[in-house]
């Protein structure tokens, strides 16, 4: 019988999904590690049990001490050469599984923050923090996203869809498409893979060449590409916490010296500035937050979200950039940087996220 709500008495079995099959893997690995700490310190120690489980690289689910010691370490396992008898095991051992009352996906990325893992554990019929198919695979999805952002009546940049077969089309086809991104969009522009996290694969563009080579680059990574105009505005974001009545947190800014927010300024110490609060008008501040949970209504996110904007000063235009519904959980990260300003502290935030995962994904009795 799978499990009604929370269990009494006993300390409640979170099994702590972390590694995947994506370039965020060791990503997920630093989140995953600071996750675990908010929820084994103060008094989360009482009330929770982490149970780690790791996704290798290749897909291979790892319970015990496997987990456990990457977890410690921080470094990923090393993955063997693939080989048939192995693929039958990329799915989790239905007794050790068993054993959890909650999952806490820890996936950033692909499979894992997409709605792949969330289908699976909806089919297992089992808890688990953050959103669900929906939620998840339209906050992965950048062009799926921005049309739900457009239907809620969000202001954005200007963009175009791409797809794979365009660009990797007949020498008649190419120049046409990149003819019309000149024209719709202009220069500078931005070529994103619609299905990948954390500015990989992104890349901001000035000329032709530049043009035809990152959507090049793009086509490698997804067949979905979407193209955004570029903007002279300040970078700010907004947390979201909550299921069907959510909250939303102070607004924060990012400043940085590259070119843009990349991967590498992203996930490097030093490399970006936190300005938490961000000095920002009162009014933008106030509907900032008012779009952040239009955003996350929008998607049909759960538990936890972060949205990112562009304020143009010169014209006090907020307009949304995207939302991500699985946000990083390092020590750099925004998400719990800004609930830490808004007065929820990191074992709070994670307690609060885990109940609120009971709440929308429990298995209910008829």
């Amino acid at each position: 019988m799978p499990q009604q709500g929370p269990p009494h008495g006993a300390p409640q079995r979170v099994g702590v999904l972390f590694g995947g099959c994506s370039g965020e893997h060791e990503v997920a690995i630093a989140s995953a590690q600071a996750i675990t700490r908010g929820l084994t310190q103060g008094s989360n120690a009482a009330k929770y049990q982490v149970v780690p489980v790791y996704i290798q690289k290749d897909g291979v689910w790892q319970f015990g001490e496997i987990a456990a010691e990457v977890l410690r370490s921080g470094q990923p396992l090393a993955v063997p050469e693939p080989s048939p008898a192995r693929g039958r095991s990329r799915l989790p051992d239905p007794e050790q599984a068993a054993q959890i009352d909650i999952w806490f996906p820890v996936l950033h990325g692909p499979n894992g923050e997409d709605g792949t893992v969330q289908g699976l554990l909806t089919l297992m019929q089992v808890p688990f923090v953050g959103s669900g198919v929906l939620g998840s695979a339209l906050g992965m999805d950048k062009i799926a996203m921005k049309i739900a952002f457009t239907q809620a009546g969000l202001p954005q940049v200007k963009y175009l869809p791409v797809t794979r077969a365009e660009v990797w089309s007949d020498p008649c086809v190419f120049p046409k498409l990149c003819d019309r991104l000149e024209v719709t969009l202009g220069y500078p522009c931005f070529v994103k893979p619609a299905n990948l996290g954390s500015s990989v694969g992104i890349a901001k563009v000035r000329s032709r060449a530049e043009l035809e080579a990152a959507l090049d680059s793009a086509a490698s990574y997804d067949r979905r590409i979407i193209v955004e105009a570029g903007v002279v505005a300040r970078e700010v974001e907004c947390a979201v916490l909550g299921n069907d009545v959510p909250k939303a947190s102070v607004v924060g800014e990012i400043r940085f010296s590259s070119d843009f927010y990349d991967y590498e300024t992203k996930y490097t110490a030093g490399q970006a500035d936190l300005m938490i609060p961000a000095d920002l008008p009162d009014s933008v501040s106030r509907q900032i937050r008012e779009m952040a949970i239009a955003a996350f209504q929008a998607v049909d996110a759960a538990g936890i979200s972060r949205v990112d904007f562009f304020y143009v000063e010169a014209t006090g235009e907020v307009l949304i950039n995207e939302i991500n519904t699985l946000p990083g959980f390092t020590a750099t990260s925004m998400y719990p940087t800004l609930w830490e300003a808004t007065g929820v502290p990191f074992g709070q935030l994670v307690d609060q996220l885990v109940q609120l995962g009971w709440e929308r994904t429990a298995p209910k009795t008829d």
